[in-house]
């Protein structure tokens, strides 16, 4: 039997640029995150680097004639709807690009790599003048302030500076910049995005780590892959392209590859992951609903509802925690779910879980449970460490931001490791309620049986 074929379309994107050995950047980053992207990534080989976590140890350049031969098989091929640049090595490299930009009918994105996150320098010093008419062919240039400095000769150390730098990046002809902050020694990473009609500035929480390997390069492949979809289209919005493509980095760099015995690589394709742990963490949640309902766990159901939350291994938002839309509520003789199991269906308990997160990114799953003397009682009779905060003590949201960030800092700071058991004492108008947690669904399934079990 012969199955019938079904292709699917996809932008095609091309990356310009040199090989990491180590898979954390160049061109290897810049493929996975452009198909995690949704778009076909196809390349041009500019160097070949022996690289790892730790540092590049040596350089071979491709021969621009090589290099040549490289491009026009894909343009001859191809219908590319946007280009990046990254490595380009020395001055001949550089030019060559610039020429084949002049016929470019698609965007440019141009990061322009000069030194490794090692520190390693990757750009013959020769190469800087030549980067001004490839510039001027550019959609979006890309420096981080290393490179910024290089380029413009200003070190920015504030956000005015960027701006002034990327002002002056518009004045050599490209259509905007963005001035990524990752390098500042800020609490927040500030990045600058300057078009000739305004600036817009993105700002996002720093992540504690040094695994940015490979950052600059995630970061403008998926400004890149972005930018192409919205071509298909026919409907560029660059600031658009700019801020999923941040939040996709920001989210890459919290979780992080742990590979070799340097810092580690970021996550090229972690949004293709997240989305792709979905239904488990739905079914997962589904079958502790039927278990609880099973179970008959009728006494821990609170007044407000009972809920059950459940997130994917790389969730920042409630549109990433599945939950029971509606409810877990009692009957006559036991209990039931309002409606199924879907992401986004919680709040409360969806903010405290991502709040939780913060602290220990391992807790996946919880449940809201009653509170009172008796349960109390059940919870010191089993020894768990339970965390507590007080909301009669709670700052003003102005100065903490929110009720679920504040208390689920105040549970980690009242025991040692990650509470078992977390008990708000209510407040006027809030019921008391004590939420369980756990990094895998067999637990909490068997935390909640205990605690019922014991009551």
């Amino acid at each position: 039997m012969t199955r019938t074929d079904a292709p699917t379309t996809q932008p095609v994107t091309l990356t310009i640029a040199g090989s990491d050995s180590g898979g954390g950047a160049g061109i290897q980053a810049d493929l996975k995150t452009m198909a995690a992207c949704g778009t076909f990534g196809t390349s041009v080989l500019t160097a070949v680097t022996a690289q790892n976590t730790e540092g590049v140890e040596s350089s071979f350049v491709v021969p621009t004639a090589e290099i040549e031969n490289q491009l026009r098989a894909i343009r001859s091929d191809f219908d590319v709807a946007a280009i990046k640049t990254g490595m380009l090595a020395t001055a001949e490299t550089v030019e060559l690009v610039a020429e084949h930009a002049r016929s470019f009918d698609c965007p440019l994105v141009v990061d322009p790599v000069m030194v490794a996150t090692s520190g390693d320098r990757l750009l013959a010093e020769d190469a800087m003048d030549a980067y001004d008419d490839l510039i001027a062919h550019a959609t979006l240039v890309t420096p981080n302030t290393d490179e910024v400095a290089m380029l413009t000769g200003i070190e920015p150390e504030n956000e005015r500076d960027m701006r002034e730098a990327g002002e002056q990046l518009l004045d050599r002809g490209c259509d905007a910049a963005l001035l990524t902050g990752g390098h500042l020694p800020t609490d927040d990473v500030c990045d600058v995005l300057v078009t000739p009609e305004r600036t817009h500035t993105v700002t996002h929480p720093r992540i504690d780590t040094v695994a940015t390997h490979g950052a600059g390069c995630t970061l403008s492949s998926a400004i890149t892959a972005h930018l192409g979809r919205q071509a298909e289209r026919d409907d560029i919005d660059l600031p658009t392209a700019v801020e999923a493509s941040t939040t996709l980095l920001e989210r890459a760099i919290r979780y992080h590859h742990d590979v070799g015995h340097g810092p580690g690589a970021v996550h090229h394709t972690v949004s293709l992951r997240e989305r792709a742990a979905r239904q488990p963490v739905q079914e997962a949640v589904a079958a502790l609903v039927d278990s609880l309902t099973e179970e008959n766990v009728r006494s821990l159901v609170p007044e407000v509802g009972m809920n059950v939350v459940g997130a994917t291994p790389y969730a920042e938002t409630i549109e990433e925690i599945a939950a029971v839309e509606g409810r877990i509520t009692k009957t006559i003789g036991g209990i039931q779910p309002n409606r199924g199991v879907r992401f986004g269906a919680s709040s409360h308990m969806a903010r405290f879980l991502l709040s939780l997160r913060e602290h220990d990114p391992a807790v996946r799953f919880g449940v809201n449970c009653r509170f009172g003397d008796d349960t109390d009682a059940a919870l010191d009779a089993l020894s768990w460490p339970v965390g507590t905060y007080d909301r009669s003590e709670e700052p003003t949201a102005d100065v903490e931001g929110s009720t679920m960030g504040w208390g689920a800092q105040q549970a980690f700071e009242s025991v040692a490791g990650t509470p078992v058991a977390v008990v708000d004492g209510g407040a006027h108008g809030k019921e008391p309620i004590v939420k369980l947690l756990a990094r895998d669904p067999e637990t909490l399934l068997n935390r909640i049986t205990t605690l019922d079990e014991e009551l």
